[in-house]
């Protein structure tokens, strides 16, 4: 399938090893992968604010780059959620129904799309906790929610296992939010910072040399309350171990 890759503002800008992390990766897994190169922000932030019709040209723009596609993938749960579950200040085109309903988190394309088995390439010699956004967790489904009682099920844990020498801390509360919840980390500070230092000391008690998530907005937000609290882990994207990278 042609696959089109979008990158999100903040990785493009703060992590960009994540987003070609995720290109080499997929094109490892042998898929015809395009970059547009006159994409932009997908309008979550606009969306989250409470200013829907702000996101409109954002969206507009987002379908004009991605509307070929067979399937459009990207490195982010919450990205992902909005466009598939919350894309709606602008017309629903035959065009965007069809970009809507092909959106991917990179997770769930590997894992339930192409079903990978096997990434040979891989190997991570260290403690690892995951974390799974509330985007990912309670909105995409990738993984079970604890406090609904449900049968187990991870989608990035199945993957994480198929790669050489990788081990698993778990903290004790693994699903509670980290506190970023993108403008809340801005409107609602103190509350934040709070429970991101929370989040990664429950991490690094358990064991955990690295928090690894399939979200980049919530390992920063982790990892700038991890350096003023002097919390000494580590945080990579879930793209990045998959791919190969060793550290």
């Amino acid at each position: 399938m042609k696959i089109g890759l979008f990158i999100p503002c903040y990785i493009d800008a703060f992590y960009p090893n994540a987003g070609i992390a995720t290109l080499e990766l997929l094109e490892k897994l042998g898929q015809d992968v395009e970059y547009p190169m006159d994409q932009t922000c997908c309008g979550q932030p606009m969306a989250n604010s409470g200013c829907n019709s702000d996101a409109a040209a954002a969206e507009a723009l987002f379908v004009r780059n991605f509307a070929k596609y067979d399937a459009i993938v990207m490195p982010s749960g919450s990205c992902t959620h909005h466009v598939r579950d919350n894309f709606d200040a602008i017309p629903q085109t035959e065009e965007v129904k069809h970009v809507r309903k092909n959106t991917f988190e990179l997770v769930e394309f590997l894992h339930d799309i192409l079903k990978v088995e096997e990434f040979p390439w891989a190997e991570f010699p260290h403690k690892v906790g995951l974390h799974n956004s509330c985007g990912t967790l309670r909105a995409l489904r990738t993984a079970s929610m604890s406090e609904l009682g449900e049968p187990y099920f991870s989608k990035p844990m199945d993957l994480l296992t198929k790669v050489k020498g990788i081990s698993f801390a778990t903290p004790k509360r693994p699903d509670e939010c980290c506190g970023f919840g993108g403008t809340f980390s801005v409107t609602e500070e103190a509350v934040s910072a709070r429970m991101g230092l929370d989040k990664v000391k429950d991490h690094y008690q358990a064991g955990a040399e690295y928090i690894v998530s399939a979200d980049t907005s919530c390992t920063m937000h982790q990892q700038g309350c991890a350096e003023r609290g002097g919390v000494p882990i580590r945080f990579i994207h879930i793209a990045e171990i998959l791919n190969g990278a060793r550290s």
